[in-house]
């Protein structure tokens, strides 16, 4: 009995211990379950009552739509109101890809935001051209080796995968891999490979790289300026620039975290129920190096831009002298507008300072510090910083790894002084003072700019940290492009960048021109902002109104002259910067068109087809009263003057009777053109 006993006990011993694992384990799977859904629903919950450090300041009530100095300021541009966007097949171009392929393309793109984006569309229009399967674009700045979120892959980083291979199934034939007998291949490097040119001509593929596509069934291609096809191809390839317009209007939709916050900022911007601009300041320390514009700064960012421009001297990228006058290229408009001298222009033009400003593109060089001076001029500068919560950025990036273990960001603590053995057994006092301790090296001294400047003349490779940030900053730039493209007044600083291409601006522009041209887009010229600018600096902020005349008269004409100035600069080396006639028509005559805009800023325009044109109708009403006088405004009766006990706005010397003739004569002037 008490062997059976014992048996029984230690039965019941095991099933105990069984049902403890059991409970264990559940209660383990419940934690875990209850800490992630804790974590999401307080990221959910902080991303809903998001606190924002932005609080707009609103004096002046906002005029209403109709009134004469709402339309100069915020209305639609009259004579661009009949392009429509038009980027479908007009002439002979199979629907559908041939079924019989000629291989697969494999293509790695390198760059930044706007060479990514003129790449992608580039490397669609190659694989139509040679009937070959398109791989899923590889970018490498948000490859996993770049410190970013597992997440996302690549493309997917930036772009919807799903969405582009959808919207392109009528052009080109995409899939998202490799087979797998040709992943191989890759792997080892079997793979033949094309370094594309710049701005190749379409028979370097059909020469050099359908052979080799034909033999081996698939090629790589590795695109780094930001662009592998000629920007201007011949008449008998006309369809291949609508293709572009396709791929980039309508395919390369942002995935649904970046188009969901840029949706979300865009309508906290318009909650106040006013419109707003979009500037892009440009200021990148490459396009500063390149274009010699080093002394617009001071201090190390000074040293930064030359050792930039030294760096591009040795790898042939600039073929001019180490040292330029940064002065005269100012004034030759070789440099991007400041600022301070972006906020000058709009409140000369009329704007007042509690406008909302949204400051695009990314970082900008010399970080807050240089947008001070806008600061100053207009209360209400914002950014997507202070639109959005670091909740919603954070989940913007994804699960990254932990790298900060590597970067303190705070300084480590000293060690305590070891003094020499000497001096603590030589004699009585007074003894001899012991020798001053090295100075001590932080790794956040060491880190950065800041301290190789000083310590090198060799720039260090880019740690993981400075790949992510690179990584983000592609996130960054897309929810200013997106916002920039709806924005109701577009102005840029700068539109070239650190090789002398279009840059974002660029892009912004001719999206704008292609989906919505009739809003206003300002394209200054400046080369003549800066002679204008000149001719009153000592008494800038008592500015005549002879100068405010000019300064309005040359933001308005830019409008249309800068159409022409693109045209014919930027169209021969990014055909997204301008993307008609080939992808917009006409509700109107074309001829009465090119009448209006003058000059040869457009092309020839199609007629748009029939169900196009019910919008056409201009109101012969609505263009009476532009051209009528404008009525009394308080903006533009000074450029600066007190309007409070803190904030200056200003002095000027026009009365109201010169203001309201000299609205009358830029109204009258308008209509003329």
């Amino acid at each position: 009995m008490k062997g059976k006993g014992e048996m029984v006990l230690k039965s019941r011993m095991k099933w105990v211990g069984l049902v403890g694992i059991v409970l264990s384990a559940f209660s383990l799977f419940t934690h875990f379950f209850l800490a992630r859904f804790t974590q999401e629903g307080i990221s959910e919950f902080q991303s809903s009552v998001t606190i924002f450090s932005w609080r707009p300041v609103f004096e002046h009530a906002i005029f209403p739509p109709n009134s004469p100095l709402f339309r100069r300021l915020w209305g639609p541009v009259r004579q661009l109101e009949s392009l429509h966007p038009d980027a479908n097949p007009r002439q002979h171009y199979p629907a559908d890809p041939s079924l019989q392929s000629n291989g697969f393309i494999f293509v790695r793109i390198q760059g930044g935001f706007h060479e990514i984006r003129n790449s992608i569309c580039d490397v669609v229009v190659v694989a139509r051209l040679l009937n070959a399967t398109l791989v899923i674009p590889e970018i490498q700045s948000t490859t996993s080796s770049k410190g970013i979120s597992s997440q996302f892959k690549s493309f997917a980083y930036l772009y919807s995968e799903d969405h582009f291979i959808t919207a392109l199934s009528r052009d080109v034939k995409i899939v998202k891999t490799l087979p797998r007998n040709l992943k191989g291949a890759r792997r080892k490097k079997e793979i033949p490979r094309f370094k594309a040119p710049y701005l190749a001509s379409p028979y370097f593929y059909w020469r050099h790289v359908l052979p080799v596509l034909k033999k081996h069934l698939v090629v790589e291609l590795v695109v780094s300026d930001g662009g592998c096809m000629q920007a201007v191809l011949p008449p008998d390839l006309e369809e291949y620039q609508r293709l572009r317009c396709r791929v980039a209007f309508n395919a390369l939709r942002f995935r649904m975290e970046v188009q969901d916050l840029a949706t979300k900022i865009l309508q906290r911007l318009r909650a106040p129920g006013r419109p707003f601009i979009a500037y892009y300041p440009g200021m990148t320390r490459e396009a500063l190096a390149y274009y010699g514009c080093a002394e617009l700064f001071q201090d190390v960012h000074n040293e930064l831009i030359e050792h930039k421009r030294s760096w591009m001297r040795r790898r042939g990228i600039i073929k001019g002298k180490l040292s330029v006058n940064s002065e005269e290229q100012r004034l030759n408009g070789s440099c991007p507008l400041m600022p301070e001298e972006v906020g000058i222009l709009l409140r000369a033009h009329g704007y007042s300072w509690d406008t909302i400003i949204y400051v695009s593109g990314g970082e900008v060089f010399g970080g807050q510090r240089t947008l001070i001076p806008l600061h100053a001029i207009f209360e209400n500068v914002v950014d997507r910083t202070s639109l959005s919560s670091p909740w919603e950025l954070n989940r913007l990036y994804g699960r990254e790894i932990n790298v900060g273990s590597n970067y303190p960001r705070s300084p480590p603590s000293i060690s305590k002084e070891q003094k020499p053995d000497a001096w603590k057994t030589d004699g009585p006092r007074p003894r001899p003072l012991p020798p001053p301790p090295a100075r001590p090296k932080y790794p956040h001294n060491i880190e950065g700019w800041w301290g190789w400047v000083a310590e090198s003349d060799i720039e260090p490779e880019s740690t993981v940290m400075e790949l992510r940030t690179n990584a983000h900053k592609l996130l960054w730039e897309a929810i200013d492009y997106f916002i920039s493209v709806e924005a109701d007044v577009f102005i840029p600083g700068f539109d070239r960048d650190g090789k002398g291409h279009p840059n974002f601006a660029s892009l912004v522009m001719g999206h704008r021109l292609y989906q919505s041209a009739s809003l206003k887009t300002y394209r200054p010229d400046r080369r003549e902002v800066a002679t204008l600018l000149a001719e009153t600096r000592d008494h800038l902020y008592q500015a005549n109104y002879t100068w405010l005349r000019s300064i309005r008269r040359h933001l308005r004409k830019s409008i249309l002259d800068g159409l022409i100035e693109a045209s014919t600069t930027s169209k021969s080396i990014s055909f997204l910067s301008h993307p008609v006639p080939e992808c917009s028509c006409s509700r109107q005559d074309p001829a009465q068109l090119q009448a209006q805009v003058g000059g040869g800023g457009l092309g020839a325009v199609q007629h748009c087809r029939g169900w196009m044109r019910s919008e056409s109708g201009m109101q012969s009403k609505d263009k009476q009263s532009e051209e009528d006088g404008d009525e009394d405004d308080p903006a533009s009766e000074s450029f600066f003057k007190y309007s409070s006990e803190n904030r200056v706005e200003g002095s000027g010397d026009m009365n109201s009777k010169e203001a309201i003739l000299l609205n009358d004569q830029e109204e009258l002037d308008g209509g003329e053109r």
